[in-house]
């Protein structure tokens, strides 16, 4: 949709007011309203033009209007039923372009929903982000996931430990399981300040595209493999690894030094001894 083109829309701060939007501690809510900064965000995946796209949380519907000027196709799912109204009059604006679903993400099957090929942008509650990053991230690749990128927005915590490399403080497990089919990268970093109410801490887009899966390697291997390693993470690989049938002598087979610390083992290196540990495990 064309900037000439647009609808006129009511500012956010008007809609959280005419509604009685504000936001809930209980559900993690902190809203962007930043028109500006909310269409930069609906950018990051790329044309959206006719393209899926699955919203969760869009509370007073401040990213969803970005979305929807883009173009999206878009299913919004918001456990906040006072915000349902908000919504139900950006989907009069927006004929066949948005559909609400009202009920909790965590229980929502998107792919059901929304269908393959869909792009997931959202400023996810912190409550729930990262468990529904994990769920995505795990889904079945064939050889790709029903997605086709995540677009998050996350406490910069959270982010710097999703894409992390080896070697740091915020390298760990939530790393591998992003990094070892998809890239991940952060996209922006969004300033407390933006949000109403402010958090206490920073945010960041983090920006995730899928590859396919490495050949020969299995999630529930690496997985146990990564569980253990980062279960004990400051102990020597041959101290954490010991418990897990074959992990040792993966190790040797790859030619890793057992006294190394799981921190210092690469993606890559993970990706090596979980597809020899695959070898000869069921």
């Amino acid at each position: 949709m064309t900037a000439e083109l647009r609808p006129i829309l009511p500012p956010l701060r008007e809609v959280i007011a005419t509604h009685g939007l504000q936001a809930s501690k209980a559900l993690g809510q902190n809203f962007l309203l930043d028109e500006q900064l909310l269409d930069r965000i609906a950018a990051i995946p790329g044309p959206l033009k006719g393209e899926r796209a699955f919203e969760v949380g869009p509370g007073p519907g401040g990213l969803t209007r970005a979305l929807l000027r883009a173009g999206a196709q878009l299913v919004a799912v918001e456990r906040d039923s006072r915000c349902l109204p908000a919504l139900a009059e950006l989907a009069e604006v927006f004929p066949d372009q948005l559909r609400v679903i009202s009920g909790d993400a965590m229980e929502v099957d998107a792919r059901a929903e929304v269908g393959d090929g869909t792009h997931i942008i959202a400023n996810l509650p912190y409550n729930v982000g990262t468990a529904l990053l994990v769920g995505w991230l795990s889904a079945e690749w064939n050889p790709l996931p029903w997605w086709s990128s995540l677009t998050l927005m996350f406490q910069m915590e959270v982010a710097e430990r999703i894409v992390a490399r080896s070697g740091g403080d915020h390298y760990g497990r939530l790393a591998v399981l992003a990094q070892w089919r998809s890239d991940a990268r952060i996209a922006m970093k969004v300033h407390r300040s933006a949000f109403t109410p402010p958090p206490k801490v920073m945010s960041a887009v983090v920006h995730i595209t899928p590859r396919p899966t490495p050949e020969g390697v299995r999630l529930r291997h690496l997985e146990r493999l990564t569980a253990a390693a980062f279960g004990q993470r400051r102990k020597m690989l041959r101290q954490s690894l010991k418990g897990l049938p074959g992990a040792l002598e993966a190790l040797e087979t790859v030619g890793i030094d057992p006294q190394r610390r799981a921190e210092t083992v690469s993606v890559e290196e993970f990706i090596e001894i979980a597809r020899t540990l695959g070898k000869t495990s069921a």
